[in-house]
């Protein structure tokens, strides 16, 4: 039986992770699920909000803005719109990113051409601080 399997992120921009992990939890879309060794292989869409992984015994937590997952293997490989590391989110940004968007989308018709865009930087502040209320 295995202690720990791979963990790969990849996004559009660059591949943010490649090691071994001893267990995930991500945003699915049907919900929160978790990955521990020897899984069963899946195949699943991820929602934007936080992805914790452990690793040396230690938590890590990204924000992740949506894409895919797959398991396969003692592999978890996730395909992701956006990820941004813990480390490199300003919370306060978020905040005011959300509250900006959310203000001009209240005063938006719903077939409006810009709603699709601060719907998408709504989803993503709101990951965003998500993955800052959980920091290591």
């Amino acid at each position: 039986m295995a202690t720990s399997f791979r963990l790969r992120i990849v996004t559009p921009a660059r591949q943010l992770l490649d090691e071994d992990v001893e267990e995930v939890t991500a945003p699915g879309a049907a919900g929160e699920f978790g990955v521990l060794p020897d899984h069963i292989a899946f195949l699943t869409v991820l929602a934007p909000g936080r992805l914790i992984y452990k690793s040396g015994g230690k938590r890590h937590v990204l924000a992740i803005f949506g894409g895919y997952a797959e398991v396969a293997d003692n592999v978890m490989t996730v395909l992701a719109d956006g990820a941004e590391p813990v480390e490199e989110i300003d919370a306060q940004r978020a905040e005011r990113e959300l509250r900006d968007a959310e203000a001009k989308l209240a005063g938006l018709d719903a077939a409006a051409p810009d709603v699709a865009l601060l719907r998408r930087v709504v989803e993503q502040s709101t990951a965003r601080l998500a993955a800052t209320s959980e920091r290591v």
